[in-house]
């Protein structure tokens, strides 16, 4: 230590001596150097923005943490503000939007007619997220009309029944594979649990739309695979579609879920039920199985966590005599750039942050559903709940979400003529009428 201190204390005066034999610079010299490095400042610093970028979504399990990132960038932007704007029913609303020229910046609100209409950017260049990206997930975002990328999801969803596994083993039944079992296994429920709903549909429109998409249009989509169904959508086939037959995937799901209605096998309170009353049912053992996407996870977790083990999930039943059980594997949170926006820019750099590796794994987590980003490792749920996930997953045939639905019918007004049905307003027949009528009129 003594010889490095020695050696270090003769380098120092050596140094000094240097120093004291060079020229002064001169007042010019000084002066042209300060000059240079001020504009050697100006030209690595990226310049101050002052961008209020305001963000649009309708993802209701999402509004806190993204909260909570958006506060994160803001902080670090350099004068960018994103602004979080949720609204329930965010798929009607965007449509004022558009119509009063009151355009979010970035939006998770998509809708077929609004691709053809030249209203959202397109972000094929984007490489800094597709390199990213799961391949099929990357398909999945892409436009079949166009081949353009419209939107970059940052998760994977799965949709099926959440069931209770111990009750589900203590009664001897196991999930049904065709309707006629599945209204059996209703039936023990009911027998066994006279106090706890077999089947719990909380009336939410948005819910009860998805059911629509996940049994006769997830028949559709089942029997005449992905591209096929998307081509009869888009183009509005009715030899296909046939929604108002009253042999038709639709006319039948109505009677069949009638008929449960009729029998008691869904909960009474069906028409005010919410999302919430469904967690709580199932988490404290008063329903035994409801429908639903991996978004609910973190709140049946958060609700009650020794349920981890407890949780069983399952495909779509099938409902028609040549249907097969379904499953959702669909791209999830989906964002999109107004194609006008004078932020884009801005929009860009937002949207690079939230994609961070670091931001996805703490949003899959929290959301309990698998990333859509190869580099991102999350523990996104139990084992218990991935093994049966994955099971169902390769059990049955996958199916997407109908995103080639007209603008003019969302999801949203199919759910509230669901609604209408379960109140009676309608018979399965004049539900199915109602719908066709509302479909081609969306267009």
């Amino acid at each position: 230590m003594k010889k490095w201190m020695s050696l270090f204390l003769v380098f120092v005066m050596a140094a000094s001596m240097l120093i004291g034999c060079a020229p002064a610079a001169t007042e010019a010299e000084t002066t042209d150097t300060a000059e240079a490095t001020a504009t050697e400042a100006v030209a690595t610093e990226a310049p101050k923005q002052d961008v209020n970028l305001s963000f649009f979504t309708g993802k209701v399990e999402t509004i806190d943490l993204l909260d909570e990132i958006i506060a994160s960038y803001n902080a670090q932007s350099n004068g960018i503000t994103v602004e979080q704007e949720y609204q329930q029913d965010a798929s009607n609303i965007i449509k004022i939007k558009f119509a009063s020229d009151a355009v979010p910046d970035v939006m998770t609100t998509y809708e077929q007619e609004f691709v053809d209409q030249g209203k959202y950017l397109a972000l094929n260049d984007m490489s800094q997220w597709w390199d990213r990206l799961i391949p099929s997930m990357k398909e999945s975002c892409t436009d079949l009309s166009s081949g353009n990328q419209y939107r970059v999801c940052t998760n994977m969803t799965m949709a099926g029944f959440f069931y209770n596994k111990q009750m589900f083993a203590d009664l001897g039944i196991t999930p049904a594979t065709t309707w006629e079992q599945f209204v059996s296994n209703l039936e023990v429920i009911k027998a066994a649990y006279p106090d706890v709903d077999p089947w719990f549909i909380f009336g939410e429109a948005w819910h009860l739309g998805h059911l629509l998409e996940f049994f006769p249009q997830g028949y559709i989509k089942a029997k005449y695979g992905a591209t096929a169904a998307k081509q009869a959508f888009l183009n509005n086939d009715s030899s296909i579609l046939q929604w108002s037959n009253p042999d038709g995937a639709l006319c039948t799901f109505a009677r069949d879920l009638v008929d449960l209605q009729d029998k008691g096998l869904i909960n009474a309170d069906v028409l005010t039920a919410t999302s919430d009353n469904c967690i709580d049912a199932f988490v404290t053992g008063k329903t035994a199985m409801f429908s639903n996407g991996m978004w609910c996870l973190s709140s049946i977790l958060e609700k009650n966590p020794d349920m981890a083990d407890n949780i069983g999930f399952a495909p779509y039943p099938a409902f028609m005599d040549d249907g097969v059980p379904v499953v959702l594997v669909a791209e999830d949170s989906g964002y999109s750039i107004y194609v006008d926006t004078p932020n884009k820019d801005a929009a860009i750099d937002f949207l690079t942050y939230l994609f961070s590796a670091e931001n996805q794994k703490k949003y899959s987590e929290t959301l309990g559903s698998p990333s859509a980003f190869m580099d991102v490792d999350a523990d996104w749920a139990p084992a218990s709940v991935v093994e049966g996930v994955n099971d169902a997953v390769m059990s049955a045939t996958n199916i997407g979400f109908t995103n080639e639905k007209p603008a003019g019918f969302s999801g949203d007004d199919a759910g509230r003529l669901v609604q209408d049905l379960l109140a009676g307003t309608y018979t399965p027949e004049e539900f199915a009428v109602a719908f066709e009528n509302a479909w081609n009129a969306g267009f």
